[in-house]
């Protein structure tokens, strides 16, 4: 009765029965044309989700004076939403295959209205700090999002295509966080740095359209099982860790880096809001148009070796920001600043690329040393990639917190954002020597043990 049941709710106009995107001729007939349709409605609605994930990197160039906050309490501020965030990628990407894709986006896109609308009530002098804290709590709902689309669009598309498709939808996501800045940039222009309701005006009906049109054009895809299982045994794969933390070290500089450039520059270098305003997005839209970039790149020339070499330039970066820090240079700075953003998208497509194909390599030894099928093998792959992409996105998320985190104790204690440079310059080489040794050195380990470097410097 109980299945009965449960395959009567995956019925439907919006149900998917049959999808195999290996499957050539299947991929030209239909299945090509699906899964970009669904990919594009998922960018569109994780975009809203990563501008009002980001929405207090924007208020917090509203709070003035008279709103008491301090430097310290501010880069608190933005770093909450990281953390919640964070949290909850793991049940947003559990109930991709509880709901359905498409379903789940729609729920998730409603979702959002609840810290907009809070957020519309609460920003005015005079409201407590705590409040301000609980409200900025609610916008890591959107920062859920990114972890369920990632989820579901792994599902639509085959694995030579999976670089470039995650790749364009995190990136149009990403894009999200310089889009509510260039919004926030236009009223503080033409309105003044008083009016912090109307950039969330402009977002409320936005998120109705997000909703609508993941109503109308997405699907579900039925064979996407709830697996709480995967979960379960993608946490014990040493993989899914090792590729955790790769994913701080570019995804969590990107969000960690969008949500407290405005306040760096403010306190840095004395830029009012209309001045930092001007320059926050800069930086977050670079990164986000060139993360598709680096999943092309991975396709083509390998993840691991794209990762590899781009935390050598992020350490580069770093290095120029943290020179520039300490001789108190605006032009020097903005250049390593923006480097850094730049570098951190192409990053995030590359190690996103590197997951499939972990798993795709370890369901090939499957086959040798378990006896799998190759269809076995291949639905294991699929299973872990998908629990894979929550997992990894959780955790990697995380870096945004500890970046303002560090941001914030680095201002209070030395007045400035020197020391928190030099911390992130030692933990991008320290993700350098991790992927080297790791994914590109031949393995010392027992058969089964790594996953081959080969495999994963041609993928």
């Amino acid at each position: 009765m109980g299945t009965d049941t449960a395959a009567q709710g995956r019925a439907g106009g919006r149900w998917i029965q049959e999808w195999q995107p290996e499957d050539a001729g299947f991929w030209e007939r239909t299945g090509r044309k699906t899964a970009n349709r669904n990919l594009v409605f998922s960018i569109i609605s994780e975009h809203i989700g990563f501008s009002i994930w980001s929405l207090w990197s924007v208020m917090v160039l509203f709070m003035g004076p008279k709103y008491g906050v301090d430097p310290a309490g501010k880069f608190f501020l933005v770093a909450v939403p990281t953390l919640v965030g964070a949290f909850v990628r793991i049940p947003y990407t559990v109930a991709v295959a509880r709901f359905g894709g498409r379903n789940w986006t729609v729920i998730a896109a409603l979702l959002l209205l609840l810290p907009t609308l809070a957020a519309a009530y609460v920003m005015h002098p005079g409201t407590s700090y705590t409040t301000f804290m609980l409200v900025a709590a609610l916008t890591g709902l959107g920062g859920g999002n990114f972890a369920s689309s990632m989820t579901n669009i792994n599902a639509f598309f085959p694995q030579h295509r999976k670089g470039w498709a995650l790749g364009l939808n995190a990136g149009g996501g990403n894009i999200g966080v310089p889009v509510i800045q260039l919004v926030a940039l236009g009223v503080i222009t033409w309105a003044g740095a008083t009016h912090p309701r109307l950039v969330l005006g402009i977002y409320l009906p936005l998120i109705i359209v997000s909703v609508t049109c993941a109503a109308l054009f997405m699907d579900n895809l039925a064979p996407m099982k709830n697996d709480t299982g995967a979960l379960a045994e993608i946490v014990k794969q040493k993989h899914t860790w090792l590729m955790s933390v790769l994913y701080i070290g570019t995804f969590g500089s990107f969000i960690g880096f969008s949500f407290a450039f405005g306040l760096v520059l403010q306190n840095q270098f004395g830029r009012t809001p209309l001045q930092a305003a001007q320059l926050t997005f800069v930086g977050p839209l670079l990164g986000s148009l060139i993360r598709p970039v680096g999943g092309w790149l991975a396709d083509r020339l390998g993840g691991a070796r794209i990762t590899l070499w781009n935390f050598a330039a992020m350490a580069v970066a770093a290095g120029v920001v943290t020179y520039a820090s300490s001789i108190k240079s605006l032009p020097v700075f903005l250049t390593g600043f923006i480097a850094l953003f730049v570098f951190a998208g192409l990053g995030n497509g590359s190690t996103y690329k590197m997951i499939p194909v972990i798993f795709e390599a370890k369901a090939q030894d499957r086959i040798a040393q378990l006896g799998d099928t190759v269809e076995q093998a291949a639905a294991w792959s699929r299973r872990m990639s998908g629990a894979a992409v929550g997992v990894i996105g959780a955790v990697g998320a995380l870096g945004g917190l500890f970046i303002n985190l560090a941001f914030r104790q680095s201002f209070l204690v030395a007045k400035t954002g020197t020391p928190a440079f030099v911390s992130f310059l030692v933990a991008y080489a320290v993700c350098f020597a991790l992927t080297w040794v790791v994914y590109l050195r031949r393995p010392s380990a027992a058969p089964g043990e790594a996953v081959p470097s080969p495999a994963l410097a041609r993928a």
